[in-house]
């Protein structure tokens, strides 16, 4: 008896060991983490499209995530019911029954993945709807024309290997004058854009495709050259700060360098680098060049959310 109540205690200590292992490295966690474990690893959104995106990618893990314990459970069933049993009182091994084929188990794991497939289209195609739509309801994200007014137009251009940003203050129903900024490989341009006001970001590029991607808006889009008309998207920034953009292309030898900032800002401090921009001369409208110089590449400095993804 003594020896027996000895070693029960022993028992639990290596569970009890790994429980308070677990709990002590989730109190690691910082808060931030642990937000975006709420997320699935999803960034903090800024945008009034973020949440179509994460609605469907919340949805995908829940269906990957019961599709999985589905299987995992079949197969754990199939494990134990077809086991190999134990030889008889004949001497016969106790294997079950072979089936060669099974008409309905075949007819069913063909058309699951079928209806899987088909629902997360549907939902996919339905996201895709409410990403792309435009101003006012209008058609964005194709080429072509759309309808609708925003607040703010910026002609986006990604050459190889940088990025210049055209604010079209003339195409606003304020009016402006158009300024630009452009970046070098060397040193990352940043883009402005105002808190809470629509904006729609028309794509072009004189060389190769790249793609713009700021993924704390959980959108991106290919800029494709020699089309008539831009791809062009509408969206509108929720929430300040300094968030990271880049390339999602492999669109050559410096590609990797194809990164810059967007800083989302009150319409105060929007106007005021837009002034800046017009008192430095950069008056008009810039639409990149496919002539380059060999960089030497150096550190980006700063921080902003999403670097290093």
């Amino acid at each position: 008896m003594g020896s027996r109540s000895t070693a029960r205690p022993r028992r639990w200590i290596k569970p009890a060991l790994t429980a308070a292992g677990a709990a002590l490295l989730l109190t690691g966690c910082s808060a931030q983490t642990t937000a975006q474990w709420g997320r699935l690893g999803m960034p903090e959104s800024a945008s009034d499209r973020a949440p179509f995106v994460g609605e469907l990618w919340t949805g995908s893990w829940i269906a990957a995530l019961a599709v999985g314990v589905f299987v995992w459970g079949l197969i754990g069933w199939a494990g134990f019911r077809y086991r190999r049993k134990k030889r008889d009182a004949a001497g016969a091994e106790g294997a079950p029954r072979q089936t060669r084929y099974n008409l309905p188990m075949e007819i069913l794991y063909t058309l699951t993945p079928l209806l899987i497939v088909g629902v997360l289209f549907v939902f996919t195609v339905q996201a895709q709807n409410k990403v792309l739509a435009g101003v006012e309801g209008s058609t964005a994200g194709v080429s072509g024309p759309q309808g609708g007014s925003p607040d703010r137009v910026i002609d986006v251009v990604g050459q190889k290997w940088s990025w210049t940003f055209n604010y079209r203050e003339s195409q606003t129903a304020s009016g402006g004058t158009d300024v630009w900024e452009s970046g070098t490989i060397n040193a990352s341009p940043d883009l402005y854009l105002p808190v809470n006001q629509s904006v729609r970001f028309n794509l072009t590029s004189p060389d190769v495709i790249h793609s713009f991607w700021v993924p704390a808006f959980y959108f991106k889009m290919d800029v494709i050259p020699g089309r008539p008309n831009p791809n062009t998207f509408d969206m509108t920034p929720t929430r300040e700060g300094v968030f990271i953009g880049k390339c999602a292309e492999l669109c050559g030898t410096y590609h990797s360098a194809m990164i810059f900032r967007v800083h989302v800002v009150s319409e105060e401090e929007y106007e005021a680098k837009l002034a800046q921009l017009e008192e430095a001369g950069n008056v008009g409208t810039n639409y990149g060049s496919q002539s380059y110089v060999a960089p030497e590449l150096a550190p980006q400095g700063g921080e902003a959310e999403g670097e290093g993804e």
